[in-house]
């Protein structure tokens, strides 16, 4: 209940005061390239239940049907708009509308679209899924630097798969099993950290 209530008082606090900027990233992202303004992806929940993730587009329109479902260092479907929203992770704003719907929370393990999510142990996935999903916990701050990561090899989704889902999972758990308002500051504090530090390029996903 604590939870929820911050979710919703800390939502409406960032839409009011980022009103202008989101007004502004409209215009952009309008005038940039061609395509609707928001992006909407099937993304798992609550219990395994589906919902539609809003952000803003960052990519040509055309995007996800050429290409993997995971941004790969300098991925040339993303816009020049794009590049500067997702350095600073404004591209997710709209996930706070998410939030107050209640298909989200503000802290929680990222949602994954069903195909990964397909991949996760058994006792993992039912852990993970019996709270809400995040716009950013543990995994998003480790692994802010995850798309050059997966420039830097010739299989990018194999790494992903092998290597950086399993490990991002064991983050997810840990908030899971840890959870508490105090957490969720502290996540949110070192989120704002990550995202101004100096030559810190953002997660993707």
């Amino acid at each position: 209940m604590v939870k929820r209530v911050f979710d919703i008082l800390f939502a409406l606090s960032a839409l009011v005061i980022a009103a202008p900027a989101l007004v502004v990233i409209a215009m952009w992202i309008k005038l940039d390239s061609r395509g609707s303004i928001l992006f909407r992806q099937e993304r798992v929940g609550l219990r395994g239940r589906p919902f539609l993730i809003y952000k803003f587009r960052t990519m040509r329109s055309d995007a996800v049907a050429h290409g993997l479902q995971i941004t790969v260092g300098a991925d040339p479907r993303i816009t020049r708009s794009g590049t500067f929203l997702r350095r600073y992770k404004l591209d997710e704003l709209p996930q706070f509308v998410n939030v107050l719907i209640g298909h989200m929370s503000v802290v929680g393990p990222r949602p994954e679209v069903p195909r990964y999510v397909a991949l996760y142990p058994n006792e993992t996935r039912d852990l993970i899924l019996s709270v809400r999903p995040g716009i950013t916990d543990l995994a998003s701050i480790a692994y802010r630097n995850e798309s050059m990561d997966l420039a830097a090899v010739g299989d990018p989704e194999e790494l992903y798969i092998r290597a950086i889902l399993p490990a991002k999972l064991e983050h997810c758990c840990q908030y899971v099993r840890e959870q508490s308002l105090l957490l969720d500051l502290v996540i949110v504090w070192r989120t704002a950290v990550a995202i101004f530090a100096k030559g810190s390029p953002r997660r993707s996903g």
